[in-house]
């Protein structure tokens, strides 16, 4: 009896000291995490809800991730959460953090300088925020850095030379901010010594240059000066686009946005002698001029002037129409430039106009979210006795709203408001208000949610059929051969993917550009410190930058989009790579092509997805110009594919269930 008491003593002291081996993460790590959670102050998609602040291991918390041992935080990782709010300082005293992962949310203010303290932080990502202030140069000394994106934000100021300490770094995205001053090993040389002094950093970042580990970086849409360093040339020319170096094969931004006259942007030429060449030219031909050259010159002059006068003359009348858009500059009480939009067009006069206060009732003081990005907040709403509505909020302060947003975001009411098909989404109107600033897009609700949300959820009531699929994939290719084919002018989905494509009840799908938004503010960036700020300008409506069409890229994309939906695999996967590189094996093999199928779907018609996989070859050929038109690809399904459910009823439980749902 005592030694099966010993024996029992023995055991219990064995697990005790199993126990109090496994450490849970430091106090400090905690702490961090928390101050994190309280500097959140908005968190729509609850990504959050289980971070128990009274709880001290956070290992099982959303999107955290420990060592085996549990004992360290390695990991953090909640993008596309929504989430409002700050970067907490004490980020810095999670010691043993490799990645830091905040992608796709609205978090503001400074990126904190106590990041710089993470000695074993791997990847830094906190691209598609909203972000602001200068990158600190601390980061340098965070040297185990692989991969660093802060892309789509609202940085300012230069490149810290300290960035050249990561000698490790593969990828860095800083695109669609705004920096300023050179690139490292770049010169401003070029530019005037005002352009220098406001832009250009002046530091040698040559020991940036140097590393031979940095494989993909973008540049592009910043502020950045001077010339491409010869030691980023092997980057592609569209990662520097969009900045104010002084290149002419890349596009960049217009003199006035980089704050340059033309004058200081040409060649330096010397005022003595170029006037006395133009002296001795003048007298040379004024001497040699026979006087029925001179008559003929005269009467040129009369008949240019005469067109010219003509000219503003019409521009005016114009001007005076009801198609007009007028905009006058006024002064404010405080001082400070504005644009006071009046609106004598007859562009909108078919739309209907919202209120908000009507739109805040329907979709219940705006608390149901849908969806977001860092550009909108998408709302899903009842409209009182009307139909059930998607409303797009367009996220942008109304000191950032210039005239010209407004301009272009009246013409993409237009242009969404002419779509009428039944693979289109509606645009029932919009809304347009000054206190508070709204400006919003009200589409149809289609009450099945995305084909995303269909295609890549788990569990029973999850899977559509392959006879639904192909009525889908037929939906589809009807709705793009009407925007592409059917209308003038064309009309094209800004990102087509199965997030853009909207199933109703019945699972006819619907195809809506919720990304427009993005459309406006290129558009609106273009012409962004063209207008001056005296006496009016008069612009009228077929003047402004029409829609980016890009048929061929809609093609591809629809080629993306048809593999996603036979295969059940996303386009893209961090570990298996993009999914056209996949398949590109299988779709021309007609003894593999089964392969793509998506393994639950077991009953198929191989004439179906022979037919469907060659128009995916055709769609995503890397030349666009051999990439058919979709009136084309369109006729190819239609008279190939059978979307009668007959064909599946005897060897499919699931068309059975689809049927009883529709009947």
């Amino acid at each position: 009896m005592k030694f099966c008491t010993l024996l029992l003593l023995i055991g219990l002291v064995s697990v005790l000291s199993l126990v109090a081996s496994v450490e849970l993460p430091s106090n400090n790590e905690v702490l961090a995490l928390r101050r994190f959670k309280e500097a959140v102050y908005e968190d729509p998609r609850k990504a959050l809800s289980n971070w128990n602040t009274l709880e001290s291991d956070p290992c099982d918390w959303n999107g955290v991730s420990c060592t085996a041992t549990r004992d360290h935080v390695i990991k953090l990782n909640i993008s596309g959460a929504s989430l409002k709010g700050f970067l907490a300082p004490e980020f810095g005293k999670i010691t043993y953090i490799q990645e830091l992962i905040l992608h796709g949310n609205n978090l503001i203010g400074i990126i904190p300088k106590e990041l710089g303290m993470l000695k074993s932080l791997k990847v830094l990502d906190l691209g598609m925020n909203q972000l602001s202030g200068p990158i600190p140069p601390e980061i340098g000394n965070s040297t185990q850095l692989m991969k660093i994106n802060l892309q789509s934000n609202g940085l300012t100021g230069r490149l810290p030379p300290e960035l050249g300490n990561l000698k490790y770094l593969q990828e860095l995205r800083l695109d669609r901010n705004k920096l300023q001053g050179s690139l490292p090993g770049g010169s401003s040389s070029n530019f005037s010594s005002n352009m220098h002094g406001k832009y250009a950093s002046g530091v040698n970042l040559t020991a940036f240059c140097r590393s031979s580990q940095l494989k993909v970086a973008d540049f592009s849409y910043n502020f950045f000066v001077g010339s491409i360093p010869k030691c980023l040339k092997y980057l592609p020319r569209s990662s520097f686009q969009g900045n104010c170096f002084h290149i002419k094969d890349i596009k960049q931004r217009t003199l006035v946005q980089c704050g340059a006259s033309p004058a200081q942007s040409g060649p330096v030429v010397n005022p003595k002698s170029e006037s006395a060449t133009k002296h001795v030219k003048t007298k040379h031909q004024e001497t040699s001029k026979p006087a029925w050259l001179l008559a003929i010159e005269i009467v040129t002059g009369t008949m240019v002037g005469s067109l010219f006068v003509i000219g503003i003359l019409t521009a005016i009348q114009r001007c005076n129409n009801k198609s007009s858009i007028i905009i006058p500059w006024k002064k404010s009480g405080s001082g400070k430039d504005y644009l006071a939009i009046q609106i004598e067009s007859e562009m909108l006069k078919d739309v209907t106009r919202y209120t908000r206060q009507d739109l805040e009732v329907a979709c219940e003081d705006f608390s149901n979210i849908i969806g977001s990005s860092p550009d909108s907040v998408v709302y899903k709403g009842t409209m009182k006795g009307g139909p059930e509505i998607a409303v797009i909020s367009l996220c942008i302060k109304e000191e950032n709203w210039t005239g010209y947003l407004e301009l272009y975001f009246q013409r993409e009411v237009a242009d969404l408001a002419r779509l009428d098909h039944g693979n289109a989404g509606k645009l029932l109107g919009y809304c347009r208000e000054s206190s508070p600033f709204t400006r919003m897009l009200v589409f149809e609700y289609a009450s099945n949610g995305t084909l995303y949300d269909h295609l890549h959820c788990y569990g029973e009531g999850c899977q559509l059929s392959w006879t639904r699929r192909m009525k889908i994939i037929i939906g589809i290719a009807r709705g793009l051969k009407y925007l592409h084919n059917e209308i003038e002018p064309a009309f094209t989905i800004s990102e087509l993917n199965s997030n853009a494509v909207y199933l109703t009840e019945d699972f006819s799908p619907k195809l809506v550009d919720f990304e427009s938004w993005k459309t406006v503010l290129e558009r609106s960036e273009k012409n962004s410190g063209s207008v001056s700020s005296q006496g009016a300008v008069c612009v009228l409506p077929n003047s402004l930058e029409a829609r980016h069409v890009d048929p061929k890229g809609n093609i591809y994309a629809f080629g993306v989009l048809l593999l996603e939906i036979i295969s059940g695999r996303p386009p893209y996967c961090k570990y298996k790579g993009y999914l056209v590189d996949w398949a590109r094996d299988y779709l021309e093999m007609p003894e593999v092509m089964s392969y793509v199928v998506a393994p639950e779907l077991k009953h198929f018609r191989y004439e179906d997805l022979k037919a469907i996989c060659e128009v995916i070859t055709l769609c995503i050929s890397p030349d666009p110009s051999v990439r058919p038109s979709m009136r084309e690809l369109c006729i190819m399904l239609e008279s190939r594919i059978d979307t009668s459910i007959n064909v599946e009823l005897k060897a499919s439980s699931l068309a059975w269930a689809e049927l009883a749902l529709s009947s």
